[in-house]
């Protein structure tokens, strides 16, 4: 027991410690500490201490434990996605619904067309032995697709902007913009572990009726379950909300699914507005986001190794990021402009929906996972990822400084606070 304790009672600490640094530090520099705990899952991998000192990589994380803190930090990843789910309120879209279809739309659509058009083009150089043109070319379209709505609320939430106008439209368009592609990557990763049509249709058809299991027959169930068990202890609302997303994860990976999709389903159909719910999501966040992430991040800085990369492909980084930001802001940005926003919210609108942040690197480990994307093409897309989601808070204080809609209602009344010199946290 000794044996495989030990280790990870020295890898465990050292990730979560640096996360916490890192995090804390790039939080000064107005970024979310997202972007800390991708760089220090990178800077642990191959691609610096790996490079720099392997005997010193190999002791702090040395090949025993990473079976362990990968489970670990996979667990942390199905309870994170089903903090996503729970969070993922449709009733936000309000009197603003068109609006928020068209640009939901736009957002996804449009950089879905062009990630297509450029996974033509990458396949010969990136796909792995085995992987279909169709499953990696809807995957890449997919996951270039794809808006942070928990990081992007980190980030309204910073800046005091979750209440503005602007901050109540970019969260539904990105809870709206989550959920369809939430469903779409579900049709891409079963028609990628189906050997047929036929089968990958089958996996989706019982993926659907699991959903609607969920959400008819569950949810009242459940609220009534729920309801019971707070007047008794929140000790057991917490263990049957785990219990719960542990056992939707596991049903959806026997359909066929990534457990992923379970645990996210779990959080959706979930019932809200209990107070006993609402205390269970903030413990899960107090101990999934500071404790069981970082080793997520540490296992997907294990897969992103730039040594691989020969010179010539960075070009391909080079276009798959031009692409990214063309097909999200561009359409994000543009169906806010065609609804009749003027262009400076139609800019903060776009700036906001290119955040692509843990999430991203959810739907790319998924991808990494099922054989469809190779791992250069893993490594080309966090480095897109980390690019769009640092970018992200600085433009917005660009974009939206002054504007009584984009700004923090503390700042209307105070006309001495210049909202863009805010620093995040």
């Amino acid at each position: 027991m000794s044996d495989l304790l030990l280790p990870v009672l020295l890898a465990v600490p050292v990730v979560v410690l640096a996360c916490q640094a890192v995090g804390r530090a790039v939080r000064l520099l107005g970024q979310p500490p997202v972007i800390g705990e991708i760089i220090v899952g990178i800077l642990l991998g191959p691609s610096l201490l790996g490079w720099l000192a392997p005997g010193v990589q190999h002791h702090l994380l040395p090949p025993s434990a990473l079976p362990i803190t990968s489970a670990l930090g996979n667990l942390g990843l199905l309870a994170f996605l089903f903090l996503i789910g729970l969070e993922l309120d449709l009733r936000r879209l309000g009197t603003t619904r068109g609006s928020v279809a068209v640009v939901s739309l736009s957002g996804v659509l449009l950089p879905m067309a062009l990630g297509a058009a450029l996974a033509s083009a990458l396949y010969p150089h990136f796909a792995p032995d085995g992987a279909g043109r169709l499953p990696f070319t809807l995957f890449v379209a997919v996951a270039l697709s794809i808006t942070a709505f928990p990081v992007l609320a980190r980030i309204l939430a910073d800046r005091g902007l979750e209440t503005t106008p602007l901050g109540a439209f970019a969260l539904a368009c990105a809870a709206t913009d989550d959920a369809l592609a939430w469903c779409l990557l579900t049709a891409v990763v079963a028609l990628s572990t189906s050997g047929t049509v036929l089968s990958a249709l089958t996996t989706l058809a019982l993926t659907a009726v699991f959903a609607a299991g969920l959400t008819v027959v569950l949810r009242p169930l459940l609220r009534a379950l729920l309801e019971r068990a707070s007047r008794t202890s929140d000790d057991l609302v917490l263990v049957l909300l785990f219990a719960g997303l542990c056992l939707s994860a596991y049903t959806t990976d026997q359909i066929g699914v990534h457990p992923a999709f379970g645990a996210f389903l779990f959080g959706v159909t979930a019932p809200r507005g209990l107070p006993a719910v609402e205390r269970s999501a903030a413990r899960f966040r107090a101990v999934v986001l500071a404790l069981l992430l970082p080793l997520f991040f540490v296992d997907t800085g294990l897969h992103t190794d730039f040594s691989t990369l020969p010179a010539g492909q960075w070009g391909w980084g080079a276009a798959i990021l031009a692409v990214a930001v063309i097909g999200k802001w561009g359409g994000t940005a543009g169906a806010a402009r065609l609804t009749g926003s003027d262009w400076r919210w139609s800019a903060a609108v776009g700036t906001l929906m290119n955040c692509r942040g843990l999430t991203e690197l959810v739907v790319l480990g998924i991808g990494l996972q099922s054989g469809v994307i190779s791992e250069p093409l893993f490594t080309l897309l966090v480095v897109m990822t980390v690019i769009t989601t640092a970018a992200t808070a600085p433009i917005l204080r660009r974009v939206a400084s002054d504007d009584p809609r984009m700004t923090p209602p503390a700042a209307h009344d105070d006309p001495e606070c210049d909202p863009a010199r805010e620093v995040t946290g």
